[in-house]
């Protein structure tokens, strides 16, 4: 069965390979994880979808492609194999991604004269993305070997000739390799020094070269697990930290996760596109708390979760927007392009993983309640992993929640193309100076801080500062209790 590139929303075009949880010859049970695939808004974990042993992965980690391209494929045992036209089966050069055009034997783990099982593991091959275990697709004699480890060739080239035992058949070539891949064997394409720091007789694959220069490190320093002490992937990574550890005795390396690179990435590109301007304005919250303090335990009890501060924003914000338009707008090229839905995208903490933003679309024709409602159940589904590609797609305007930690203002980064983005930080009791019967008084009020990054390009100080005014009176004038009764 061919495994392919799911769709994780109806606007996906493609996909990115993060990890695979199963190597080439491994055994996978349906429904069990078999690989994780992201794009630029979410991680997804895909099952298998039948029982069978893995024959072929095509698409490394870390590569992207399009939505139905062939990432692998599994022997489920429903297509039988064609009987064999020789005695002998030509082992090749695997295709180890769509891209990939050549690898290197990093170990051979039999020799000339050897038997082998099928599903045995016969040889490792390493790009520098990847190394993988390549198992021997039937049982046999290992007749000859015609690529020495260390030496990388292009896909399709053979490795090494397998002669069958007597009435086996020769299983369907790997549809990895090219459809004429090679009969004699060609001069290698060229042989790589493992690496000019290794000092252990086993070589090392190209993506371990890879670590070890990326992070200065020896291959002397590193304990390798493989056969002979052989340094592979996972132990470079366990020893720069993908496991926890630490280098040089105190320093904890933790790789990034894919959805903080993205993170990071849009974040850069945000900065370099768009001249941000901070301008912010404290809110007294009495009329918004008034109402969470009364209705705070039937809420509760009705729905199940706690009523926050945030609903009331994105309902003020809405309302602001239909008299402050060019807020819920996109940069494209050189013109605006001015939204007439409001689609807000909520931003969900999710710790160590990073920061994910989903959307409620038509956001301004939703109730304060239904708003608190959509809120938390994109909330929940962030953090439990259910959101797909479609969750994340036409954003007009975003919400950062800090005010859960209790910050005093931050200066958020736009969500390109949007041309604002608004912060709502912390709440707390300060004294504010109201008018009240007998002149100026003192008295002490909820009060926060929201503060609103914009597109310089698109919209002018002026602007933004009057369509915070608007959000800011919205909030404390509105009779929040009727309006949630």
């Amino acid at each position: 069965m061919d495994v392919i590139m799911p769709q994780l929303g109806e606007t996906v075009a493609e996909g990115t390979v993060t990890v695979w949880h199963k190597k080439v010859g491994d055994t996978v049970k349906a429904d069990e994880l078999l690989f994780e695939v992201g794009t630029d808004k979410v991680e997804t974990e895909i099952p298998a979808l039948v029982t069978g042993i893995i024959t072929e992965i095509l698409v490394a980690e870390g590569e992207t492609v399009d939505v139905g391209v062939k990432l692998a494929v599994i022997d489920d045992g429903k297509e039988a194999a064609p009987p064999t036209e020789a005695a002998t089966k030509d082992i090749i050069m695997p295709q180890l991604g769509e891209t990939v055009a050549d690898g290197t034997v990093t170990i051979w783990h039999k020799k000339a004269g050897d038997e082998v099982a099928a599903d045995e593991l016969l040889f490792e091959v390493g790009t520098d993305k990847v190394e993988t275990e390549i198992p021997s697709p039937i049982a046999g004699t290992l007749k000859e070997i015609l690529v020495a480890e260390g030496e990388t060739v292009d896909v399709g080239v053979t490795l090494a000739v397998l002669a069958l035992k007597d009435g086996a058949t020769a299983p369907k070539a790997a549809a990895a390799a090219p459809a004429a891949a090679p009969k004699a064997t060609p001069a290698p394409k060229k042989s790589k020094p493992a690496t000019a720091k290794q000092s252990h007789a086993a070589p090392i694959s190209p993506v371990v070269a890879r670590l070890l220069a990326e992070h200065s490190l020896s291959i002397s320093d590193i304990t390798g697990t493989g056969r002979d002490g052989r340094v592979k992937r996972k132990d470079v990574l366990a020893h720069i930290g993908g496991a926890g550890s630490a280098v040089g005795g105190d320093t904890e390396v933790v790789p990034f996760t894919y959805t903080r690179k993205l993170t990071a990435e849009h974040m850069v590109r945000s900065k370099a596109t768009s001249p941000h301007v901070l301008q912010a304005v404290e809110v007294d919250f009495l009329g918004v708390e008034i109402a969470r303090r009364s209705m705070k335990d039937s809420w509760k009890a009705e729905h199940g979760f706690s009523l926050t501060y945030l609903p009331f924003i994105a309902n003020a914000v809405c309302e602001a927007i239909a008299d402050f338009p060019r807020i819920n707008a996109s940069v494209v090229g050189e013109a605006l392009h001015i939204h007439k839905k409001i689609n807000l995208a909520i931003a969900v903490d999710l710790g160590e993983e990073g920061l994910v933003v989903p959307v409620i679309r038509d956001a301004n024709e939703l109730s304060v309640a239904d708003l608190a409602t959509a809120i938390n159940d994109v909330a929940a589904k962030a953090r439990d992993g259910k959101l797909s590609g479609d969750d994340f797609t036409g954003a007009t305007y975003t919400l950062s929640n800090n005010g859960s930690t209790g910050t005093f203002i931050t200066a958020p980064i736009i969500s390109q193309p949007q041309v604002a983005i608004l912060s709502t930080d912390g709440v707390s009791k300060k004294p504010v100076v109201i008018e009240g019967d007998n002149g100026d008084e003192i008295v002490i009020r909820p009060v926060g801080v929201l503060a609103q990054s914009f597109d310089h390009r698109a919209i002018d100080g002026a602007y933004s500062g009057v369509f915070l005014g608007r959000v800011r009176q919205i909030l404390e004038e509105t009779d929040w209790a009727a309006e949630l009764s």
